[in-house]
């Protein structure tokens, strides 16, 4: 039994979610920052089935497929409320994703 999903938009988001960690900072040490010379305004989001589900339900995310696009559609708005550090919302849109009450509304 494969325990992994090794899909193209899986290995992606690893990617992103990776490149979040590195570049990003932050005081509680999830995100290490320990790459500078990339900036996390250049950061895309990591975008997985539960991030695409709250983006859609807040109307961050109009497209519904979870490609390219929405990945790039989803990180500009994003960049409306924060366009230095647009990634940092990755986390919070995750966790309402994974409480099903929030998500099945």
């Amino acid at each position: 039994m494969n325990r992994l999903n090794h899909s193209p938009t899986t290995l992606i988001t690893r990617k992103y979610m990776y490149l979040r960690w590195m570049v990003r900072k932050d005081d509680l040490g999830i995100d290490f920052g320990l790459w500078e010379k990339i900036k996390p305004a250049q950061l895309l989001i990591p975008q997985d089935i539960h991030v695409g589900r709250v983006a859609r339900k807040l109307g961050l995310l109009k497209r519904k497929q979870s490609d390219w696009e929405a990945t790039i559609e989803l990180t500009e708005n994003l960049k409306k409320f924060d366009p230095l550090d647009p990634v940092k919302y990755d986390f919070a849109l995750f966790g309402l994703g994974v409480v099903d009450k929030f998500a099945n509304e």
